[in-house]
């Protein structure tokens, strides 16, 4: 069995980075919004934006729902990581007092 290494800072850091994004997504108003016929010059690109804006909404619940469940599995995996490592430690620590001085070295 090979030695594995998990880079708990760097899955941390990713769960932090995914939860800001999320946080993003879910703040954004509809860039959409606001504009009128005056402002497109026409009854078609506004229906255009409105269908934008619709898709929009949907999509980005979306987004933001998966961003979120992303941000729930690499915060879990740094945590189990993290406790995993302290548990092996101990371990170790437990098994090295428990030896007498001098064996198996």
């Amino acid at each position: 069995m090979g030695d594995q290494e998990a880079d708990i800072a760097r899955i941390k850091e990713t769960a932090r980075s995914l939860g800001r994004i999320r946080d993003t997504f879910a703040e954004r108003a509809n860039p959409a919004e606001g504009y009128g016929v005056d402002d497109l010059g026409s009854e078609k690109i506004l229906d255009a934006f409105d269908t934008f804006a619709d898709n929009w909404k949907i999509h980005r619940r979306q987004l933001t729902e998966e961003l979120e469940k992303l941000h729930g599995i690499t915060k879990s995996a740094a945590q189990s990581y993290e406790t995993l490592d302290h548990e092996l430690a101990e371990a170790l620590r437990r098994t090295d007092k428990d030896q007498p001085k001098g064996a198996g070295r």
